[in-house]
Parts: C-alpha cells; sequence; structure tokens
C-alpha cells in the first residue's frame, strides 16, 4: 500500500504469469502463422475487400450523423415536411 492508503497498481508486466502468457502466445502465434501462411496470403484480399467496406461505413457517417439520428420532424426522403412544404 502507498501512504495514501490505496493498494499500489503493479504493471501488467510486472507479473511472471502475464510475460509467460505472452511469451506463450508470441510462439504459438508464430507458429500457426508459418503452417497456414498459404490460406492467410489466399484470403488477404478479401479481408483488405472487408476492411475498406467496415471503414467506409464508420467513416462516411460523419456527413449524416450516423444510423437513427434523425428526428421525428424530419421529412422522409422526398416526402413532404409536417407543415406541408416539400424541401
Amino acid at each position: 500500500m502507498d501512504h495514501h492508503g490505496h493498494p499500489r497498481q503493479r504493471g501488467f508486466f510486472a507479473s511472471r504469469a502475464n510475460l509467460v502468457l505472452l511469451v506463450f502466445l508470441a510462439v504459438a502465434g508464430f507458429y500457426l502463422m508459418s503452417e497456414h501462411w498459404a490460406h492467410l496470403v489466399g484470403a488477404g484480399p478479401l479481408l483488405l475487400l472487408l476492411g475498406l467496406c467496415v471503414g467506409m461505413h464508420l467513416f462516411m457517417h460523419a456527413g449524416h450523423g450516423g444510423h437513427g439520428s434523425g428526428s421525428d420532424d424530419d421529412p422522409p426522403p422526398g416526402g413532404r415536411a409536417p407543415d406541408g412544404h416539400r424541401h
């Protein structure tokens, strides 16, 4: 405990178990990639296309505020406003 009565927080890398876990995950990831490299390269163009679509979906919402941001007063596209005039 520190002098304010709060328990002292240790960093993630201070624990021996966390370091062992990171080394194990790194070794497992290396062997997984080396054994399945052909599958990863084959799926690369599809993953790139999927990433572009998701990125465009997320970043293109800046123009209109995202899903469900319209108020009840907004007319439907091509429709009439509540007071009867067209936009």
